[in-house]
């Protein structure tokens, strides 16, 4: 998870709002601090943060583009299902789970590295690649097998890790994999 002095680094030490959390999701001691350009619609672009005071863990990052409506969230791995739950409980006020603003949801990434690009682009006002990086684990046998599997189809082992995780996702919709399913497959897989 980002730090703190990473994110003041990307906002360019430039803070407009320090304020308490407002959910109690993650604690008490949970503070929010943004930094927003001034600028509604082109051009325009926030970065948020959300950390404990007493102890400096980041508990989430998000980055919001107003040039095109787009935004993007980083939420502690440990901290996600805490999220999950408070927004279930605030639903009836029609606060949404992924709502940043209007009619826009956050799209929730995976890895410092994918916010970071993504932020940095904003910021610059430079186009950017909207799909979400996923992190994947293999053994090295695991990925010599999966190396030689794309070699043998004739194509790049990203593609075929992109056309397998393209594939569940389609299962998974079109209802022949359930989401439950699929978490549960999720969590025994997650070590493997």
């Amino acid at each position: 998870m980002l730090s703190i002095k990473e994110w003041m680094e990307l906002a360019d030490h430039k803070i407009n709002e320090f304020s308490d959390y407002g959910w109690e999701c993650y604690g008490t001691n949970a503070y929010q601090m943004s930094s927003w350009n001034g600028i509604h619609g082109a051009g325009g672009y926030s970065f948020n943060i959300v950390f404990n005071t007493k102890t400096q863990k980041v508990f989430e990052v998000e980055v919001c583009d107003y040039s095109r409506d787009r935004a993007y969230r980083l939420i502690a791995e440990d901290q996600r299902e805490n999220h999950r739950r408070e927004a279930e409980a605030h639903s009836h006020l029609g606060i949404g789970l992924n709502t940043a603003w209007d009619c826009v949801d956050f799209v929730d990434l995976e890895s410092d590295e994918d916010f970071l690009q993504k932020a940095r682009a904003i910021k610059s006002g430079e186009d950017y690649d909207t799909r979400i990086d996923i992190l994947v684990d293999f053994s090295d046998q695991e990925l010599l097998k999966y190396m030689k599997v794309a070699h043998d189809r004739d194509i790049t082992f990203n593609q075929l890790v992109e056309q397998a995780l393209g594939w569940f996702i389609h299962e998974v919709d079109s209802g022949r994999i359930t989401k439950e399913q699929a978490q549960n497959f999720i969590k025994e897989n997650k070590n493997v």
